[in-house]
C-alpha cells in the first residue's frame, strides 16, 4: 500500500476537523444549547470550522487518485469530489443560516419564527436541510473507497467503514455525533502517516 503524501495542512484537517466535530456533538448535549446563547454560537462556530477542514480533506483524498486507472476511473473520482464539495458547501449553509439565527434571535420563540422564515423560501429546504448536505457524505464515503482498492491503494479498507458506521450512527441519533466523529479520525488517520524512509541497496 503506498503511503500517502503528507502535509501540514492535511494533518491539521484529519486532526482538526473531528476534534470540532466532537466539540459540536458535545456542546450540544449542555443544558440550553439547543436555544440562542453562548452554548449555540459556541457549537455551530466550532462545526462551520470543522466542516471548512474537510475541504483540504478532500482534495488529499482525490490527489493519489489523480493518476491512478483509466479515464473513466478518473472522471468518476473527480465527480465524487464535485459531490462532496457541493455538499460541503450546502452544510456551510446550514450551519452559517443557524449561526445567524442564534445570533438574530432573542429567544426559542424568535429563534422557531426565524428558522420558518427562512426555510419557507423555495428550495432551501431541499437543497440546504434534506438533499444537499447528504452529498458531502455520498462523495466522501466514495472518495474513501476508491482510496483504499486496487493495489495502489493509499487506505485500508476499513476507513470507509468507519465512516459510514459514524455517518449511520448520527444519522440515527445526533447524540452520537462525538462517537462519529472519533469514527472519522479513525478513518481519516491513514492520509498523515509519514511516508516510509526509502530502502538503501546494498551492495
Amino acid at each position: 500500500m503506498n503511503a500517502p503524501r503528507n502535509t501540514r495542512l492535511t494533518t491539521l484537517a484529519v486532526v482538526g476537523a473531528p476534534v470540532l466535530m466532537a466539540l459540536y456533538g458535545g456542546v450540544r448535549l449542555l443544558p440550553g444549547s439547543r436555544e440562542p446563547g453562548l452554548g449555540w454560537t459556541a457549537g455551530h462556530a466550532a462545526m462551520f470550522a470543522g466542516l471548512l477542514l474537510f475541504a483540504p480533506i478532500l482534495l488529499a483524498l482525490r490527489r493519489p487518485l489523480a493518476p491512478r486507472g483509466t479515464a473513466a476511473g478518473r472522471l468518476a473520482a473527480g465527480a465524487a469530489l464535485g459531490t462532496a464539495l457541493a455538499g460541503l458547501a450546502a452544510s456551510l449553509v446550514q450551519i452559517g443560516i443557524d449561526l445567524y439565527v442564534g445570533l438574530a434571535a432573542a429567544d426559542k420563540a424568535e429563534q422557531k419564527r426565524l428558522f420558518g422564515r427562512i426555510q419557507d423560501v423555495p428550495g432551501v429546504l431541499p437543497a440546504v436541510y434534506q438533499v444537499g448536505p447528504l452529498l458531502f457524505y455520498v462523495g466522501l464515503l466514495a472518495l474513501l473507497v476508491a482510496a483504499s482498492v486496487g493495489p495502489a491503494r493509499t487506505l485500508r479498507w476499513w476507513s470507509p467503514v468507519l465512516m459510514l458506521v459514524g455517518t449511520v450512527a448520527t444519522a440515527a441519533d445526533l447524540a452520537f455525533i462525538p462517537f462519529a466523529a472519533l469514527c472519522y479520525l479513525g478513518a481519516l488517520a491513514p492520509l498523515v502517516r509519514p511516508a516510509a524512509a526509502p530502502r538503501l541497496a546494498l551492495a
